[in-house]
């Protein structure tokens, strides 16, 4: 974004093609393959790491490779699974379960453009992923077109012979072939959608709840908790009236407390299975000294869900910086990684002169661990964005790997990450996934310079 709007373009393809079936992207890789020419899988264009950025290695020429018109859709409802098009987007494919009275469930920021095919290819993870999984663990079945050849796994619940190819497709990044179609399980439609909102005493107690939850009863589908610096910017936002001003003044008067951590919790399902979880983690949520806000925050959130990309343009045109990063770790570690990356984000900013804000919340939980999504805003120096913007990546980044946490729990590596990959899989991982593409890829053709450092 900044890039753009400084008018430095000076990476672009040199056409755009979008095969109307796979025999036709069958073909155009092909080609690509026997003249040279790097191709970059194109999905809904939502990456946040560069992965459809198109950069040329030492190629020549490079086309991006539209998928939009891959939109086929196969529905089995005794299985509950489906046959997707890569080129589906979230919106498009949620359209079609819905005439069958199914759901993806798969509902990340990126939903109103992002792609099956993207989904699959970055390991993405829906804001309900603690209900309904994340995209990984709702792949049944996935093909790959690689310039060597084609690989389709079978469509079988489970399989125990050799190792998971499926695996190996998953978060590929494009780098090893393109996904034409997924199989996914899919599940009936919820009849029943209740979000609402929770004041937890602070980050930590908030984050104690759900990681009770999650080594206890379960999690709801959605569960998130905003730290501190999160909450008050999202009341600063929002105002009282959105937020049940009263109830939390009460809250905040009766604790003789500054702030709290809010907690956004949604259910989803029929009327008895909704009603039965609810009544397990409200009991969790009182027990962890949460206080109930009410609906309409939770239904605030539930209708502004997608909308924080539109507000970063808005702020950047305004002149601020502003990025997300993302990681996860195991509780026993997880305080320690918040603390240490928003430290890291902090200093790095200050020490440019320009200090700003950082937020963060848990959105992915687990009986193991949690995620933690970052957001930082301050000042833009203007005409050296890039420069302030990679000096504070490369401090939260550092902060991640010397505390051990993952370089991203679902933003995938792309063009931003590569450098930390060795201190996620190791050397000889490297050379798995490298060895990977030389077979299924020996001209190097597919998506030059994304996962791979």
């Amino acid at each position: 974004m900044a890039r753009l709007r400084n008018g430095a373009l000076e990476n672009a393809p040199d056409a755009v093609l979008m095969p109307q079936d796979v025999e036709s992207l069958r073909r155009v890789i092909d080609v690509c393959a026997a003249e040279g020419i790097a191709i970059v899988p194109f999905g809904g264009g939502t990456s946040v790491v560069g992965g459809v950025e198109p950069l040329r290695g030492r190629h020549e020429r490079l086309i991006s490779l539209d998928l939009g018109a891959l939109q086929d859709v196969s529905v089995d409802r005794r299985s509950l699974t489906a046959r997707l098009g890569a080129g589906l987007r979230g919106p498009e494919a949620e359209a079609a379960l819905s005439r069958e009275g199914l759901t993806l469930g798969h509902f990340p920021q990126s939903f109103e453009y992002a792609t099956i095919g993207g989904f699959a290819a970055t390991r993405s993870a829906g804001q309900a992923s603690s209900g309904y999984g994340r995209f990984d663990a709702l792949v049944s079945s996935v093909r790959l077109l690689a310039p060597s050849g084609e690989l389709q796994t079978l469509e079988t619940p489970h399989s125990a012979a050799g190792p998971a190819l499926r695996e190996l497709v998953i978060g590929s990044e494009g780098v090893l072939g393109v996904i034409p179609d997924v199989t996914v399980r899919v599940r009936p439609a919820p009849t029943v959608r209740r979000y609402e909102a929770w004041m937890a005493e602070g980050f930590d107690a908030g984050s104690e709840i759900v990681r009770g939850l999650a080594q206890g009863p379960g999690l709801p589908q959605i569960i998130r908790v905003s730290d501190e610096e999160e909450t008050e910017g999202t009341l600063a936002l929002n105002g009282p009236r959105g937020l049940s001003g009263r109830l939390f003044d009460g809250y905040l008067g009766a604790r003789r407390r500054r702030g709290g951590a809010l907690m956004i919790v949604g259910f989803e399902g029929d009327e008895e299975s909704t009603a039965r979880h609810r009544a397990l983690t409200v009991r969790a949520l009182r027990r962890g000294g949460a206080a109930y806000l009410g609906q309409s925050a939770g239904q605030a959130w539930e209708h502004g869900r997608y909308q924080g990309p539109y507000l970063r343009d808005t702020l950047m045109g305004m002149g601020a910086m502003v990025e997300t990063l993302e990681t996860s770790h195991t509780w026993s570690r997880f305080g320690e990684l918040h603390k240490a990356v928003g430290d890291a984000i902090r200093n790095s900013l200050a020490s440019q002169g320009t200090p700003g804000l950082v937020f963060c919340h848990l959105s992915h939980a687990y009986a193991d661990g949690a995620s933690l999504y970052f957001t930082f805003i301050s000042r833009a120096r203007r005409g050296d964005e890039l420069e302030q913007w990679a000096a504070v990546k490369s401090a939260a980044c550092e902060a991640i790997v010397a505390h051990g946490g993952t370089i991203t729990h679902h933003h995938a590596v792309g063009r931003d990450h590569p450098p930390y990959m060795e201190a996620e899989v190791g050397r000889t991982g490297l050379d798995l996934i490298r060895a990977a593409k030389e077979r299924l890829d020996p001209a190097g053709i597919m998506n030059p310079g994304k996962l791979l450092p």
